[in-house]
């Protein structure tokens, strides 16, 4: 029965792998509701604000802030990477990494380089590995995003374009369509222009600044690209949990079957042992 003893083993541990996939996936699921409340909850603000910096594009200020000024030569970009901090997500890292990837080879290809800053731990670990530029990056944010950790590296990037140091700015992050679909999302943050915030409307209109135009529209632009930020993070949160809720009910349903299937081939080993055994003893009676 060595080779009975052997599946047992087998059988063992898989319902042990199926334990800890099944209440991985039950806290998911928790976790996944809360997310879902938090990313809708930020959605209205994003889209309203975006809706108003759309305006702002195309309005006759006597102030131009120098994000809506477009740079004719673009030699050098900044790209911000959203990102897990865990795995067992499924797929949900490799789609925005493999499109993260394919800029980075049609940026390589005609001559730009490229900062990146990385907001989670599997993004980073990607960039290092490819032997990227990280200028920063934010890691550890747990199960709810604190706009407080990403001011720090999203500034580094809004200095690096005041600066000239980068002539526009992109982002990748995870949007969330519904529980079993999530698509990554390839967004021009600077320079911004109208279709870049929104999408195109029929009217525009002027506003009064108080107290004066520059003062409140360059507040209002680093709110705006810390809200989009804000809210991508949020969305990657609630892709991260609904794509591991997912992922781990596969692989419970896969370890069933395999525990199935194994006690299968186990009862048939069993029995052929215990036949061997009778015909062993009825042989030997025989003898006799």
């Amino acid at each position: 029965m060595a080779a009975g003893k052997e599946i047992r083993t087998k059988i063992k541990s898989v319902e042990n792998t199926r334990k800890i996939t099944k209440a991985m996936e039950m806290v998911a699921a928790s976790k996944m509701r809360k997310a879902q409340e938090r990313m809708k909850a930020a959605r209205p603000y994003a889209e309203k604000i975006a809706h108003v910096m759309a305006h702002l594009s195309q309005s006759h200020s006597e102030y131009k802030h120098p994000f809506y000024v477009a740079r004719e030569n673009i030699k050098r970009v900044g790209l911000i990477v959203v990102s897990t901090d865990k795995g067992l997500c499924g797929g949900l890292n490799t789609n925005a990494l493999r499109m993260v990837l394919g800029k980075l080879k049609d940026w390589e290809a005609k001559g730009i380089e490229v900062d990146v800053t990385a907001i989670g731990n599997k993004g980073l670990g990607f960039i290092q590995r490819l032997g990227g530029n990280v200028v920063s990056e934010a890691t550890g944010l747990g199960d709810s995003p604190h706009m407080e950790r990403l001011i720090g590296p999203i500034n580094v990037m809004l200095e690096n374009y005041k600066s000239g140091k980068i002539d526009a700015l992109y982002l990748v992050y995870s949007r969330f369509i519904n529980t079993m679909k999530q698509e990554a999302q390839y967004t021009q943050l600077l320079p911004l222009t109208a279709e870049a915030a929104v999408e195109k409307t029929t009217a525009y209109w002027d506003y009064i600044y108080e107290p004066e135009a520059k003062g409140v529209i360059d507040v209002l632009m680093e709110r705006y690209i810390e809200a989009l930020i804000y809210q991508a993070v949020a969305e990657n949160m609630a892709c991260e949990q609904s794509a591991r809720m997912v992922a781990m009910k596969a692989a419970s349903d896969n370890a069933k079957n395999v525990i199935g299937e194994l006690k299968l081939v186990y009862n048939k080993t069993r029995q052929a042992a215990i036949t061997k055994e009778l015909s062993e003893i009825v042989s030997g009676a025989a003898a006799v």
